[in-house]
């Protein structure tokens, strides 16, 4: 009698005890679904602020989508046909194999803070060795003595000061196999070519205050088909040294100024048009296959930025090649360029000596919003399916911990219990998950 007495006591207070017990994992459940770690559903606010925070594991990069979206219009204006591999640029980039990044640096885009950024401001498993004082960086891949990036502040101007595409074709696969003693038979290396470009206008007024200043950029071989440009093909637009304190309307009035439509002359393939020698072709001819030419060329590199956006160039680079920048690029619109006032009538002038550039630059825009807004959408929809599979392993788990708890429970009574919890529980999973769609 006391032996069934005393069960019967066990078995009330198992229930009594389950009960509680169920009370709190539920609370739990709830709140997990609702505010999952990853999620900012729930958040508490924090005076950290920026695109990355630190983590246990590492640099874990947090785009705030307002700063990233904000100069994005809600409806890119579609002027030219671009295909699904146009706007799917991601690449495995193998640093420890041999695929090289070669940077075509153009004058007056934003190119030098850009190499910086590569040179000291990527997380590296082996970085850069940047020594004070020396122009040039080492950068080598983990374990080898070998460079993955062909820039100016790792390799130097080894094709030439700011040598162009046709330059840089022809001459990186040579300069990187004589570099690391390799036959180009034997060795068969990715080249992954990127470039910065700018609005023109900004550009072109930039550059003349930079030749006003006493640039030259003189001692470029503008090489090709194997040779120089004859003094003739490009005659010099001044007599001296330099061209200190030009006016900008003598700078504007050089019909040989390289200045001059100089992104798409340095994106384009000039060996089509007979390099530097104007009697080949006519003149509109020439502009015409220049354009294509560039526009070609720049829709087939795996990744460039624009110096008006910054922090999408960024975002773009990073989900292009998968590396990590350590701090967030910043935009800096006080530029010389923008602090010259010019006319509308000058405006018109400068537009109009850079023609072929206006259409490329208008060109690149679209293409890269539409890579950025096509990175967006996959970035999206990779953080939904990511969360649905930690969502079906939560709920794994929770049905796990609720057939644990029936069991010391005794079942019974508490298997209805348990079934309208998971109920319960699968039903604030899916409306948590429509407060975040």
């Amino acid at each position: 009698m006391n032996v069934l007495m005393g069960r019967n006591m066990e078995e009330k207070f198992n229930r009594l005890i389950f009960i509680p017990i169920a009370a709190v994992l539920f609370l739990m459940i709830g709140y997990q679904y609702v505010c999952p770690a990853d999620s900012n559903t729930c958040y508490f606010r924090s005076a950290d602020k920026g695109l990355y925070q630190r983590y246990s594991s590492g640099f874990e990069l947090v785009y705030t989508e307002p700063e990233l979206d904000e100069d994005l219009p809600s409806k890119i204006t579609s002027k030219f046909n671009f295909t699904a591999r146009d706007l799917d640029r991601h690449v495995d980039f193998n640093i420890r194999g041999d695929d090289v990044m070669v940077f075509l640096h153009i004058q007056k885009t934003g190119g030098t803070t850009f190499g910086r950024h590569l040179v000291k401001n990527i997380q590296l498993e082996q970085p850069c060795d940047c020594m004070p004082g020396q122009r040039k960086c080492t950068c080598h891949r983990p374990g080898r003595a070998e460079s993955w990036l062909f820039s100016r502040f790792s390799t130097g101007w080894s094709c030439g000061l700011h040598a162009d595409w046709t330059e840089l074709t022809s001459c990186v696969p040579v300069v990187m196999n004589k570099r690391d003693k390799k036959s180009a038979q034997k060795n068969k290396r990715n080249f992954y070519y990127i470039t910065m470009l700018r609005d023109p206008v900004s550009r072109y007024l930039s550059e003349w205050k930079h030749v006003q200043r006493g640039a030259t950029w003189k001692t470029a071989l503008h090489m090709c088909d194997g040779r120089p440009p004859t003094q003739d093909e490009l005659p010099a637009c001044y007599s001296g040294e330099d061209w200190t304190g030009v006016p900008l309307a003598d700078f504007m009035s050089c019909s040989s100024n390289l200045a001059n439509n100089r992104q798409v002359r340095m994106l384009a393939d000039l060996s089509l048009v007979g390099c530097y020698n104007m009697s080949s072709v006519s003149e509109l001819e020439r502009g015409r296959v220049l354009l294509a030419s560039a526009k070609a060329n720049l829709r087939n590199m795996v990744f460039y930025g624009l110096t008006e956006f910054q922090r999408k160039t960024q975002y773009l680079f990073e989900r292009t090649f998968g590396l990590r920048f350590i701090r967030a690029f910043t935009q800096i619109n006080s530029t010389r360029a923008a602090s010259v006032g010019i006319s509308e009538k000058v405006r018109w002038r400068i537009e109009g000596l850079n023609a072929l550039d206006v259409e490329l630059y208008e060109y690149a825009k679209e293409l890269f919003l539409r890579r950025y807004q096509h990175n967006r959408q996959r970035q999206h929809q990779e953080e939904r399916e990511r969360r649905w599979q930690e969502r079906q392993q939560r709920q794994r788990l929770h049905r796990t911990y609720l057939a644990e708890l029936w069991r010391l429970g005794g079942g019974g009574e508490e298997e209805e219990q348990m079934k309208a919890l998971e109920e319960v529980a699968t039903t604030e999973d899916y409306s948590s998950q429509v407060v975040r769609w």
